[in-house]
C-alpha cells in the first residue's frame, strides 16, 4: 500500500469516526436522556436476547460486573427492570426488561426513527442512494472482530 492509500484510509478512518460519534449522540439526544447510554444498552440487550444472569449481561455488555451491578440496581429503581429465580440455579437471578421498560425502548425507538426519517428527508435522492449502498459495509463494520 502506499503512503497516499495510507493516508487517504486514515483520513477516511477519521472522518466515519467524527460522523459516527456525532449522529449516535445526536439520536441519543432524541430519547430524552432518562437512562445513561450504559443502562440503555442493558436494557435493550435484554430485550432484544432476552432474560440473562448478572453476569451473562455483563459479558455481553462488556462491562466488570461490579459495574453492572450499579446498572441493574438503577434500572431496577426505574422501574424497568426485574429480577427472578433461576430456573436451575437457585443461587442466582434472571433479568428481564419490566412491561414499563419494554415501552419505553419501544418510545424510545419510534422517536430516534421519526428523527431519523426527518433528517433523511432532508437529503436529495442521490445522498439517499449513497447512504442506502453504504448501509450494509457500516453494518459489516460493525461486527468485525474486537482488537481487544
Amino acid at each position: 500500500m502506499t503512503t497516499s492509500q495510507t493516508r487517504d484510509r486514515a483520513g477516511l478512518a477519521e472522518d466515519l469516526r467524527i460522523s459516527i460519534a456525532r449522529l449516535s449522540r445526536r439520536l441519543r439526544q432524541q430519547g430524552g436522556g432518562r437512562l445513561s447510554a450504559t443502562q440503555h444498552a442493558a436494557l435493550a440487550a435484554l430485550d432484544k436476547h432476552g432474560p440473562m444472569s448478572p453476569r451473562e449481561l455483563a459479558e455481553h455488555e462488556l462491562v466488570q460486573p461490579p459495574s453492572m451491578t450499579r446498572v441493574i440496581a438503577a434500572l431496577e429503581a426505574e422501574g424497568m427492570l426485574e429480577r427472578s429465580p433461576h430456573l436451575t440455579d437457585g443461587r442466582q437471578v434472571v433479568l428481564k426488561p419490566t412491561a414499563a421498560g419494554h415501552e419505553f425502548l419501544k418510545e424510545q425507538r419510534r422517536r430516534k426513527q421519526a428523527w431519523l426519517n426527518q433528517r433523511l428527508g432532508e437529503l436529495t435522492p442521490a445522498e439517499r442512494a449513497t447512504l442506502r449502498q453504504a448501509a450494509p459495509i457500516l453494518e459489516k463494520l460493525s461486527k468485525a472482530p474486537s482488537d481487544r
